[in-house]
């Protein structure tokens, strides 16, 4: 290898890119996706279109020659919901994201990984780190308002988030578990996307999840069993997201399916959305984080915890930036703020773990 080898970075990253027809360019085809990824993400075409970094004229015009090319329906529209996906939209959407994650396990992410297996001494670690990240009340809480907290933060669910963080698209991802869940089932969940000595844990706090009622609780509910015996209106969190794999294996622990529980599909993408919808009445109840009730003063019936983590690749374990987000974590005022909030634990040891480890013993 010559001296102009040792010093030359590798090339950039695998392209993925779909091409829909020859009606649509490549440049086309990464847009309509992108704006379908969006608006899974915020429901309505205005904020999808700012997402995906084009005018609302040019998303809607997009959509409808999609539609046209597929002789489908990629997005259904209804009074007071926004605009959602289709379900032909939405098997894009995991089509797409299975196909990067299959490619990603297979050769991600040069940009990243072969960097800093080939030329360690040029691969300069992040100076602000991207987190996509499950959503939490206090973790949004302390990264708006917290002093020396300088991250780039994306709302992603937590399959998402570990997504991403293998295409090296993000330096940092937070997801949430069950404690519930026996140590191999979440050790077999997380292996989906990482991989041995590859990346890091770095636990952060334990939430209290429950149902969310009106104030007073004034049906008496006291489990999900209640919500479908009683035929009471529900509001989910979106496919992905890891509290709606909580709310799915506890109706399976109750041996409901998912259409005895009116409002099953009526989707929301926040712990705040969910509280926000329950307080104005639009649902009866909703299953979320025990916070999310104190803030619309609504009722709360405590069900399961769970923990809330953060993954990161091993390379990256001792940068400044990261060892800065651990001492912030460690701090007083990211202490006193989740003290603060009803249903939050800390767990931050101050360490980064092999996450093939974290759940080895009972918390």
């Amino acid at each position: 290898m010559s001296d102009a080898a040792t010093t030359t970075p590798p090339p950039t990253g695998i392209r993925w890119t779909w091409e829909f027809g020859p009606d649509f360019s490549e440049a086309d085809s990464a847009c309509l996706l992108a704006l379908l990824i969006a608006l899974r993400e915020h429901g309505t075409l205005g904020k999808a279109a700012l997402s995906a970094g084009t005018s609302y004229r040019a998303a809607w015009g997009l959509l409808r020659r999609g539609e046209e090319g597929f002789g489908k329906s990629l997005v259904l529209k209804s009074r007071g919901r926004g605009t959602q996906l289709s379900d032909f939209g939405e098997q894009l959407v995991q089509l797409d994201n299975a196909a990067r994650t299959t490619l990603a396990e297979a050769h991600a992410p040069w940009t990243t990984r072969l960097q800093e297996v080939l030329f360690p001494s040029t691969t300069p670690p992040p100076e602000r780190l991207r987190i996509a990240a499950s959503h939490d009340l206090a973790l949004a809480d302390w990264i708006e308002y917290g002093r020396h907290v300088s991250v780039d933060m994306f709302w992603r669910g937590s399959e998402e988030a570990l997504s991403s963080l293998v295409r090296g698209e993000c330096d940092v991802a937070g997801f949430h578990l069950p404690e519930s869940w026996p140590p191999e089932q979440a050790t077999a969940w997380l292996g989906r996307w990482l991989k041995p000595r590859q990346y890091l844990c770095i636990p952060v706090m334990r939430r209290q999840h429950g149902l969310l009622t009106a104030a007073g609780n004034p049906f008496g509910v006291q489990s999900v069993a209640d919500v479908a015996r009683l035929g009471l209106r529900m509001v989910n969190r979106q496919r992905g997201s890891g509290t709606r794999s909580m709310i799915d294996q506890l109706l399976a622990a109750n041996e409901l399916s998912a259409k005895s529980i009116p409002g099953y599909g009526h989707e929301e993408f926040t712990h705040d959305a969910v509280a926000a919808t329950v307080a104005s009445g639009q649902a009866d109840v909703g299953f979320g984080i025990a916070a999310a009730a104190a803030r619309y003063d609504l009722g709360f019936v405590p069900l399961t915890w769970d923990r809330y983590c953060l993954a990161l690749r091993t390379g990256i374990a001792h940068s400044p930036a990261v060892r800065h987000l651990i001492r912030r974590f460690q701090g007083n005022t990211f202490h006193e703020r989740l003290h603060a909030m009803a249903g939050y634990e800390a767990l931050t040891t101050g360490e980064a773990v092999a996450w093939e480890q974290l759940f080895a013993a009972p918390p």
